[in-house]
Protein backbone atom coordinates (compact mmCIF):
# COMPACT_ATOMS: atom_id res chain seq x y z
CA UNK A 1 0.00 0.00 0.00
CA UNK A 2 1.62 3.50 -0.93
CA UNK A 3 1.02 4.75 2.51
CA UNK A 4 2.50 5.50 5.40
CA UNK A 5 1.25 3.97 8.87
CA UNK A 6 1.91 5.63 12.06
CA UNK A 7 2.16 3.21 15.09
CA UNK A 8 0.64 5.03 18.45
CA UNK A 9 1.83 2.80 21.22
CA UNK A 10 4.93 1.68 23.02
CA UNK A 11 8.40 0.98 21.03
CA UNK A 12 7.72 -2.91 22.18
CA UNK A 13 4.81 -5.27 22.74
CA UNK A 14 1.55 -4.41 21.31
CA UNK A 15 3.22 -1.14 19.37
CA UNK A 16 5.73 -3.28 17.64
CA UNK A 17 3.03 -6.08 16.54
CA UNK A 18 1.13 -3.21 14.98
CA UNK A 19 4.52 -2.11 13.27
CA UNK A 20 5.22 -5.56 12.13
CA UNK A 21 1.41 -6.12 10.82
CA UNK A 22 1.74 -2.95 8.79
CA UNK A 23 4.91 -3.96 7.23
CA UNK A 24 3.56 -7.49 6.42
CA UNK A 25 0.57 -5.88 5.53
CA UNK A 26 2.25 -3.28 2.94
CA UNK A 27 2.43 -0.05 3.85
CA UNK A 28 5.60 1.62 2.61
CA UNK A 29 6.34 2.97 5.29
CA UNK A 30 6.00 2.62 8.81
CA UNK A 31 7.26 4.54 12.09
CA UNK A 32 6.33 5.07 15.39
CA UNK A 33 4.17 8.17 16.19
CA UNK A 34 6.64 10.75 17.06
CA UNK A 35 4.14 14.17 16.96
CA UNK A 36 2.49 16.24 14.19
CA UNK A 37 5.91 17.94 12.82
CA UNK A 38 6.77 14.50 11.51
CA UNK A 39 3.78 13.93 10.36
CA UNK A 40 3.61 17.12 8.76
CA UNK A 41 6.51 16.10 6.55
CA UNK A 42 6.09 12.63 5.99
CA UNK A 43 2.34 13.83 4.68
CA UNK A 44 4.79 15.70 1.46
CA UNK A 45 6.38 12.35 0.97
CA UNK A 46 3.63 9.84 1.59
CA UNK A 47 0.58 11.61 1.29
CA UNK A 48 -1.69 9.15 2.96
CA UNK A 49 -1.27 8.44 6.47
CA UNK A 50 -2.82 5.88 8.63
CA UNK A 51 -2.95 6.55 12.05
CA UNK A 52 -2.60 2.98 13.66
CA UNK A 53 -3.41 2.79 17.86
CA UNK A 54 -2.31 0.38 19.82
CA UNK A 55 -4.54 -1.03 22.31
CA UNK A 56 -4.27 0.23 26.30
CA UNK A 57 -6.18 -0.16 29.62
CA UNK A 58 -7.57 3.07 29.51
CA UNK A 59 -8.75 4.01 26.45
CA UNK A 60 -9.19 7.54 27.38
CA UNK A 61 -5.24 8.51 27.66
CA UNK A 62 -5.69 8.28 23.84
CA UNK A 63 -7.93 11.25 23.42
CA UNK A 64 -4.55 13.64 23.79
CA UNK A 65 -2.94 11.86 20.52
CA UNK A 66 -6.41 11.80 19.09
CA UNK A 67 -7.35 15.31 19.72
CA UNK A 68 -3.86 15.89 18.42
CA UNK A 69 -4.25 14.65 15.27
CA UNK A 70 -8.40 15.24 14.49
CA UNK A 71 -7.62 19.02 15.45
CA UNK A 72 -4.39 19.59 13.45
CA UNK A 73 -3.92 22.68 11.19
CA UNK A 74 -3.85 20.71 8.52
CA UNK A 75 -6.69 18.61 6.37
CA UNK A 76 -3.57 15.73 5.39
CA UNK A 77 -3.19 15.03 9.12
CA UNK A 78 -6.76 15.67 10.86
CA UNK A 79 -8.90 13.92 8.20
CA UNK A 80 -6.57 10.44 7.80
CA UNK A 81 -7.97 7.37 9.03
CA UNK A 82 -7.58 7.18 13.29
CA UNK A 83 -7.88 2.80 13.61
CA UNK A 84 -7.74 1.38 17.49
CA UNK A 85 -6.43 -2.44 17.60
CA UNK A 86 -7.80 -4.30 20.34
CA UNK A 87 -8.51 -7.63 21.10
CA UNK A 88 -11.74 -7.68 23.06
CA UNK A 89 -12.64 -4.01 23.56
CA UNK A 90 -15.55 -3.19 26.13
CA UNK A 91 -18.61 -1.12 24.26
CA UNK A 92 -17.28 1.77 26.64
CA UNK A 93 -14.35 1.78 24.85
CA UNK A 94 -15.27 1.31 21.56
CA UNK A 95 -17.86 4.42 22.29
CA UNK A 96 -14.69 6.60 23.63
CA UNK A 97 -12.99 5.52 20.53
CA UNK A 98 -15.96 6.41 18.47
CA UNK A 99 -16.32 9.62 19.89
CA UNK A 100 -12.24 10.36 19.75
CA UNK A 101 -13.03 10.62 15.91
CA UNK A 102 -11.63 6.63 15.09
CA UNK A 103 -12.71 5.41 11.66
CA UNK A 104 -12.72 2.03 12.77
CA UNK A 105 -11.92 -0.27 16.16
CA UNK A 106 -10.64 -3.45 14.69
CA UNK A 107 -10.86 -6.99 17.27
CA UNK A 108 -9.32 -10.87 17.02
CA UNK A 109 -9.10 -12.07 14.56
CA UNK A 110 -6.14 -9.74 13.25
CA UNK A 111 -5.68 -11.62 9.86
CA UNK A 112 -4.16 -9.62 7.01
CA UNK A 113 -7.17 -9.98 4.89
CA UNK A 114 -9.74 -8.84 7.14
CA UNK A 115 -7.40 -5.82 8.01
CA UNK A 116 -7.06 -5.09 4.72
CA UNK A 117 -10.60 -5.51 3.77
CA UNK A 118 -11.00 -3.07 6.83
CA UNK A 119 -8.74 -0.38 5.52
CA UNK A 120 -9.39 -0.27 2.10
CA UNK A 121 -12.97 0.92 3.23
CA UNK A 122 -11.39 4.39 4.54
CA UNK A 123 -9.62 5.03 1.06
CA UNK A 124 -10.85 5.33 -2.57
CA UNK A 125 -14.42 6.12 -2.09
CA UNK A 126 -16.54 9.23 -0.75
CA UNK A 127 -16.21 9.57 3.02
CA UNK A 128 -18.69 11.75 5.10
CA UNK A 129 -17.23 13.25 8.25
CA UNK A 130 -19.09 15.87 10.57
CA UNK A 131 -17.22 18.52 12.54
CA UNK A 132 -18.44 20.73 15.79
CA UNK A 133 -16.45 22.16 18.38
CA UNK A 134 -15.54 18.97 20.29
CA UNK A 135 -16.20 16.46 17.32
CA UNK A 136 -14.69 15.33 13.96
CA UNK A 137 -14.79 12.42 12.35
CA UNK A 138 -16.75 9.85 10.52
CA UNK A 139 -20.16 10.38 10.34
CA UNK A 140 -22.26 7.86 12.46
CA UNK A 141 -26.34 7.96 12.91
CA UNK A 142 -26.06 8.03 16.69
CA UNK A 143 -23.24 11.16 16.41
CA UNK A 144 -25.64 13.16 13.84
CA UNK A 145 -28.77 12.72 15.74
CA UNK A 146 -26.66 14.59 18.63
CA UNK A 147 -26.66 17.17 16.71
CA UNK A 148 -27.86 19.87 18.08
CA UNK A 149 -26.25 23.13 16.87
CA UNK A 150 -24.83 24.05 13.65
CA UNK A 151 -22.16 21.72 12.48
CA UNK A 152 -20.26 21.76 9.36
CA UNK A 153 -20.04 18.38 6.68
CA UNK A 154 -17.33 17.67 5.11
CA UNK A 155 -17.53 15.05 2.25
CA UNK A 156 -13.92 13.62 1.83
CA UNK A 157 -11.94 11.26 -0.50
CA UNK A 158 -8.91 9.30 0.62
CA UNK A 159 -5.67 8.35 -2.21
CA UNK A 160 -2.89 7.06 -2.14
CA UNK A 161 -2.10 9.49 -4.75
CA UNK A 162 -3.37 12.56 -3.55
CA UNK A 163 -3.96 12.17 0.23
CA UNK A 164 -7.33 13.65 1.68
CA UNK A 165 -9.56 15.99 -0.40
CA UNK A 166 -12.02 17.43 0.56
CA UNK A 167 -15.04 17.16 -2.10
CA UNK A 168 -17.50 19.04 -0.53
CA UNK A 169 -17.48 21.59 2.59
CA UNK A 170 -20.83 22.46 4.14
CA UNK A 171 -22.25 24.35 7.06
CA UNK A 172 -25.67 23.06 8.51
CA UNK A 173 -28.25 23.98 10.71
CA UNK A 174 -28.41 21.71 13.79
CA UNK A 175 -31.60 20.10 13.95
Amino acid sequence: MKACAYVVGPSDGAGQALRDMARALGFAVVLPFAGLAAAETQAHQTPLLFFLFAAVDEVSALKPVADSIRFSPGRRIRLSPLVYFAESPSHDQIRLCIDMGFDDVITLPFTPQRITGRLKRMVERPIVFHETGAYLGPERRSTASDLRSQYRRLEIMRTANAGVSVLRDEMRPGG
